[in-house]
């Protein structure tokens, strides 16, 4: 018989009315000849009521406490689901996470799943009952309550549709779907039927708010589609699953991250080590870092920015005082006033002039780029926070995402699950002995046949970037990596860029042509430059593979030269004598089975 997993977030149980309504969903899945679980938060906002209640009794409350005190919000809905759908005339079991046999880790407010004994819940299945169960938390070794942090429910949801291999997973919320941007800051946005893992996880770690970036990686991995919906109606909505919308666009949707703070540290000695010190003490503070951009240096010194959430500037400036001082740093600066935004899509991995477009969008709408990093399938720049909306409508509006494309998919062409009978047993093993959350890496590479242009004392002004892009577009040189951060001078920036070695003179020439025009302070670059990547799902998450990467290196007495990085990918660039010697360090520090 068929499994379906169906998740109803708070705003889908806020009220008696809801609950009923969710249950005869799940009712009507059961009548449709489904075996049914329901996976169900805290209701509307009784979480935060929780945590203000703790703020009450005690401003510093133990996170173990804090667990005991939050599952009770997932308690009462799971208890009032089953009572609703009892009500409406079907069998209906609650079920906490330890009941569910849900095990975690012991990192308690943001526990990661290591198994999930699916037994309980698959007798109840066979005995005609619709499985109520709590979203957002576990149990450890040691028989304390953990949750999973922001986003839990969701990733409790796919997590279960992975290890009872359901045949569908629907998230009921209370949007329709997944669409090209917010459509609460662009009514232009557009509903999308179809989008693939890797685009979802970028823009969900981006700001949008559809899904949580821990279930999209549990999806991909465990090749779990997800069937985004409305409670509130019976509409399609949006499948994330293995493909995109369309073959042929190279974006598939943009995002803005408004709750930003910009660090840049200073006259940072450009020797093998500094990047490791600087970020091992962000997290042993456990201050979550985003957007990383460190740029070539000049005159032995560099400089290093990135993001950080902005209620978490205060501890990050701290941490930063006692880096700068650990490393021989000469300061920092940091910004409130700034928003990220980003276009992300498959397809531009293979199509050119993407970054051009982006730049010239917004150069041309009168807004200055304070700092740009790339990946292959991502493009994120940082502006003021004044002119974010403004930038989110030029770039979205540049990409027509407003638009259907004519290859789009339609629901008739939607894939199906095809998995083998070993396939699933195979799958079924795997989750019950492993650690389900384990960040699981799919390539560790050398890209040797590299080259660098660093283009230094760039005016910093609006639509610099795009005259620079239009050359290098002009000239027809295929660009990889793009770095573009303060560069310690007042009103000037530095843009870095990585391009195949054959066209570093092709690519000089340009640039030299435009820094006559534009009185660059220098052009200046390296045909012997190697880049190397760490691939996998979970380096969000999983921050130890960045720090990991800087500390064999700097181990090595490699200097790291650039850094950018993204959900599924870290990218440095080394000298290219190392790059061999580089590539065995990642490889002896993440083990042959790229696993970690």
């Amino acid at each position: 018989m068929p499994l379906v997993v169906q998740k109803f977030g708070g705003t889908s149980v806020a009220d008696p009315e809801k609950i009923l309504a969710a249950a005869r969903k799940a009712i009507r899945a059961q009548q449709a000849g489904n075996q049914v679980v329901v996976v169900v938060s805290a209701m509307g906002h009784n979480t935060d009521l929780l945590i203000e209640l703790a703020a009450q009794v005690n401003p510093n409350p133990q996170d173990r406490e804090m667990d005991m005190l939050l599952s009770t919000g997932e308690q009462v809905s799971v208890a009032l689901m089953a009572m609703a759908v009892d009500s409406l005339g079907a069998k209906a079991v609650s079920m906490t996470g330890a009941q569910m046999g849900i095990q975690t880790d012991s990192t308690f407010t943001k526990a990661r799943i290591r198994t999930i004994s699916p037994e309980r819940i698959n007798k109840l299945l066979a005995d005609g009952n619709i499985v109520i169960a709590a979203g957002f938390q576990g149990i450890d070794q040691d028989f304390n309550i953990t949750t999973l942090g922001r986003g839990g429910s969701d990733t409790t949801a796919v997590a279960l549709a992975a290890v009872l291999h359901a045949d569908a997973c629907e998230i009921h919320t209370d949007v329709d779907g997944v669409y090209t941007t917010d459509p609460r800051q662009l009514p232009e946005a557009r509903h999308m039927c179809r989008i693939s893992y890797d685009e979802m996880l970028e823009l969900a770690s981006l700001g949008a708010g559809v899904m949580h970036n821990r279930s999209i990686e549990f999806a991909k991995k465990y090749r779990v589609p997800i069937h985004v919906r409305s409670s509130f109606s019976d509409t399609r909505g949006t499948l994330i699953c293995d493909a995109s919308e369309s073959p042929s666009a190279a974006v598939c949707g943009a995002a803005m991250a408004k709750n930003e703070a910009r660090i840049t540290v200073q006259g940072v000695p450009d020797r093998p080590g500094t990047s490791f010190g600087i970020f091992k003490l962000l997290a042993d503070e456990k201050i979550t870092v985003d957007m990383i951009v460190q740029n070539v240096g000049e005159k032995d010194r560099a400089d290093i920015s990135f993001t950080v959430p902005k209620d978490e500037l205060s501890r990050a400036k701290r941490t930063i005082e006692q880096a700068c001082q650990s490393v021989g740093a000469s300061g920092f600066t940091y910004d409130e006033g700034v928003s990220k935004i980003s276009v992300v899509g498959i397809g531009m991995a293979k199509q050119t002039g993407v970054a051009q477009q982006m730049f010239r969008a917004i150069a041309d709408a009168g807004i200055n780029i304070q700092m740009i990093t790339t990946s292959e399938i991502k493009i994120s720049v940082l502006v003021s926070l004044a002119n974010a909306q403004a930038c989110l409508r030029a770039v979205h509006a540049s990409f027509s995402l407003q638009q259907q494309p004519l290859d789009a998919a339609v629901w008739e062409e939607l894939p199906a699950r095809t998995n083998t009978q070993a396939d699933l047993q195979k799958l079924v093993a795997d989750l019950q002995a492993a650690d389900m959350e384990k960040l699981s890496l799919s390539d560790i590479s050398l890209a040797d046949d590299q080259a660098r242009i660093t283009l230094a004392g760039v005016p910093d002004n609006p639509g610099l970037a795009a005259d620079v892009f239009d050359a290098v577009a002009a000239a027809g040189v295929f660009v990889d990596m793009i770095v573009q951060s303060y560069d310690g001078f007042e009103g000037e920036t530095s843009i870095s860029l990585t391009i195949p070695r054959k066209q570093y003179q092709a690519c000089l020439q340009a640039m030299n042509a435009l820094a006559n025009k534009f009185n660059f302070r220098s052009v200046h670059g390296s045909e012997q430059i190697s880049k190397l990547s760490v691939s996998g799902i979970g380096l969000r998450s999983h921050t130890s593979v960045a720090i990991g990467m800087f500390e064999v290196l700097a181990a090595a007495g490699i200097n790291v030269e650039m850094v950018n990085t993204s959900e599924l990918r870290v990218n440095v660039v080394v000298a290219s004598h190392h790059g061999v010697q580089a590539l065995k360090c990642l490889q002896g520090r993440f083990g042959p089975t790229r696993t970690a």
